[in-house]
C-alpha cells in the first residue's frame, strides 16, 4: 500500500517562494514515479511536474524555470520548490504516485492549498 501526505502550502505574495513536500509511506518509494498536480477553481487538474525513478523530470511549460521537482529516496519524500510565484499559480496542489508501467497515477495526497496574492 502507498500513502501520501503532502504539505507546505500557504499564502504568499507574487514573486515569493514556497516548497511543497510529500511524504510517502511505502517500502517501494525508489521505484515509484512521482508527480505534482494542481487544480485551480473552475479549471481542470493539470500535471505541474513529474519525476521518475531514475530522476528524470518533466514540467508544465508555464512553470519551467520557476519550479523544481526533486526526490529524496532516503527520506521517501518528493519536493516541489516553487519560485517567482504568480497569482495564476493559485490552486490546490496534490502529490501523486504510480508504479512504472501503470496507466495513470493511482495514489494521491490530500492536497495543499497554495494562494498567491498580487
Amino acid at each position: 500500500q502507498v500513502q501520501l501526505v503532502d504539505s507546505g502550502g500557504g499564502l504568499v505574495q507574487a514573486g515569493g517562494s514556497l516548497r511543497l513536500s510529500c511524504a510517502v509511506s511505502t517500502r517501494t518509494f525508489s521505484i515509484l514515479d512521482m508527480g505534482w498536480f494542481r487544480r485551480a477553481p473552475e479549471k481542470q487538474r493539470e500535471l505541474v511536474a513529474s519525476i521518475i525513478s531514475s530522476g528524470s523530470t518533466n514540467y508544465l511549460d508555464s512553470v519551467k524555470g520557476r519550479f523544481t521537482i526533486s526526490r529524496d529516496n532516503a527520506k521517501n519524500t518528493v519536493y516541489l520548490q516553487m519560485n517567482s510565484l504568480e497569482p495564476e499559480d493559485t490552486a490546490v496542489y496534490y502529490c501523486a504516485a504510480k508504479f512504472r508501467g501503470a496507466p495513470g497515477y493511482g495514489y494521491w495526497g490530500q492536497g495543499t492549498q497554495v494562494t498567491v496574492s498580487s
